[in-house]
């Protein structure tokens, strides 16, 4: 493989969104230290989900240009497609081989490990994950898709590590994770803004199409102010340690992306911003980290 071809599946994997799936395993492996560390439980717990994470991208780009939804001005998606980069056969058998490797150590974890209570969770995350686009079901086409992200990203991916690691689920967990789902949730939900009129030309009737753009914006303050709040709460119940409260320092680039969204007139501009709400969710994330520590 050329180097280009290499450069291709990096782009198409999108890397600036795997700190997404890396912040909730940390946090979920740091909760459970004091049941023990395991190196090679922690490294199948990574590998599966930045599998199912890689093919999850690359399986929206599959479904979302055959139903043509990432054509025309779409800023969505990778666009490896539409720069013949990769072609759709090669992703699609891409698809087959991840999944197929995510299956393999689901298998190992929930019956070599005997964590059968585990089971379900992975079954709902493959099956989110494949059918985000893909039809018959397609729920990110009917504004689901920040619902079945929060849950997989936040108490999906830190209990599940928790439990992995552990041996048995933790409520407090569940609790701690669910500011992690908001959060990575409230990233998908800024990168459809830019893409409502595409996304609506195309029938993906996403949550942002279906709000409009004036409660749009209101959902996004709302949203984002109640992450700060739960996380608030968390550090109020003891759920986190006081390093928590480091949050609050990330809301001026709260404001400023709040600023930046109320005085753009052409959403489609809005993409180049992303950085921002990535940024809430790293250093949050972070502060998250510390405040298990």
């Amino acid at each position: 493989m050329d180097k280009e071809k290499i450069k291709a599946w990096i782009q198409a994997s999108r890397p600036p969104f795997f700190i997404a799936t890396l912040i909730p395993i940390i946090i979920g492996f740091l909760m459970a230290k004091d049941h023990g560390w395991s190196g090679t439980r922690f490294l199948l717990v990574l590998i599966a989900c930045f599998v199912v994470h890689f093919v999850t991208n690359i399986a929206n780009d599959y479904f979302d240009y055959i139903q043509g939804a990432d054509l025309g001005n779409a800023i969505g998606g990778s666009r490896v497609i539409h720069q013949d980069k990769i072609t759709l056969s090669q992703l699609g058998w891409a698809i087959i081989l991840l999944y197929f490797i995510g299956f393999i150590i689901s298998l190992y974890i929930v019956f070599g490990l005997r964590l059968y209570g585990l089971a379900p969770l992975i079954l709902f995350a493959f099956f989110s994950s494949l059918f985000y686009v893909a039809p018959p079901i397609r729920y990110g086409y009917h504004g689901l898709g920040e619902l079945f992200v929060a849950v997989n990203m936040g108490p999906i991916m830190v209990v599940g590590t928790y439990w992995v690691i552990a041996d048995k689920p933790s409520w407090d967990a569940f609790f701690v994770s669910v500011p992690v789902g908001l959060m990575v949730a409230s990233i998908l939900y800024y990168q459809s803004l830019p893409d409502m009129g595409t996304d609506e030309s195309a029938g993906k009737r996403t949550l942002a199409v279906r709000l409009g753009k004036q409660w749009s914006f209101i959902v996004l303050i709302l949203w984002l102010t109640i992450i700060y709040l739960t996380i608030i709460a968390l550090v109020a119940t003891g759920l986190l340690a006081w390093p928590g409260l480091l949050s609050l320092m990330t809301v001026p680039i709260f404001l400023r992306l709040i600023r930046i969204v109320r005085s753009t007139e052409d959403w489609v501009l809005l993409d180049q911003h992303g950085k921002y709400v990535r940024m809430l969710y790293f250093f949050n994330g972070l502060s998250i980290i510390f405040g298990v520590l």
